[in-house]
């Protein structure tokens, strides 16, 4: 009786570690797919904020490339605020959405050629806080 009673005691311990070593590994794949989340979309910012300085740089031929790639940008800043519940990804995010919003007024204000360093900045925060 004592046998079979430290036969089922294994086993309930092999499964419950079982179940521990499956929860802990799909925890982790979803860390790590949630980070390359983040630095895929944070890629994809740094590309629209190059198209950005390419739409100021030649916003008098074009300029509704402006308002394509600050959308591009507000895009890509919603998938990734969707996707993460890292306090440091949020806040990049808020200050790239502010920083966004502000180059917006700008060229509703007038301004033909804004001040876009402040969105490089914070895209800049991005890519450093998604990188793992």
């Amino acid at each position: 009786m004592a046998a079979s009673r430290r036969r089922r005691t294994a086993a309930v311990a092999a499964t419950l570690a079982a179940v521990a070593l499956t929860a802990g590994l799909t925890t982790g794949c979803a860390a790590v797919d949630k980070a390359l989340d983040c630095v895929q979309t944070a890629d994809a910012i740094a590309d629209s904020v190059t198209e950005l300085q390419q739409a100021v740089d030649s916003a008098a031929d074009d300029p509704t490339q402006l308002d394509e790639s600050l959308d591009s940008i507000d895009q890509n800043l919603g998938e990734i605020g969707d996707k993460t519940d890292n306090a440091d990804v949020s806040k990049a995010v808020d200050d790239l959405n502010k920083a966004v919003d502000n180059v917006r007024t700008s060229i509703k204000n007038g301004d033909e050629t804004p001040d876009i360093s402040p969105v490089t900045d914070a895209a800049g925060e991005l890519t450093k806080v998604c990188t793992p």
